[in-house]
């Protein structure tokens, strides 16, 4: 059983996000819809939360309101990982469509979440024990958007010219 729940806070587009986020990963489905009632706070029969999977990864998206301060920040973010360019692609255009690209493999998506596409490579050449091939790795790295494998090999093969 899962112990923590990620819950994002949405003004109104809950639902819409968690239709997206199943429809790009794998394995993800909407559990539930709970709405407001009379009590409200919200207008009684809208949605108020949504709880949904993502590859197995349980979720609540609630709607709670424009409350001041309350918005999505870099400072949360979901890394995803990814074994090939082709998912590194994939997650990169389908999340990024209407957001906001940021460097080194991070956007925005269009509701404000911030999504980290990291393939599983990366971290693998930046841990590397030459530290010369690692450094050339994050200089090319720190060029980029959305993450190149191939750029990332290359930079790491590269020979050093003797001084």
């Amino acid at each position: 059983m899962q112990k923590i729940t990620p819950c994002l806070w949405f003004d109104t587009e809950g639902e819409e996000a968690a239709e997206l986020y199943t429809s790009v990963f794998p394995n993800s489905r909407i559990v539930d819809v709970t709405r407001y009632g009379s009590a409200g706070p919200r207008p009684e029969g809208t949605v108020m939360t949504v709880s949904f999977e993502l590859d197995g990864q349980k979720f609540v998206a609630l709607n709670g309101g424009p409350e001041p301060g309350f918005t999505f920040s870099e400072a949360i973010s979901f890394q995803v990982s990814c074994k090939a360019q082709e998912e590194v692609d994939a997650f990169w255009s389908r999340l990024s469509e209407g957001g906001e690209e940021g460097p080194c493999g991070w956007l925005k998506d269009r509701y404000g979440v911030s999504w980290q596409i990291v393939p599983t490579v990366l971290p693998e050449l930046l841990s590397d024990p030459d530290p010369e091939k690692s450094q050339r790795v994050m200089q090319a790295m720190l060029k980029m958007k959305k993450i190149e494998i191939d750029e990332l090999e290359r930079a790491a093969a590269e020979v050093s010219s003797p001084v």
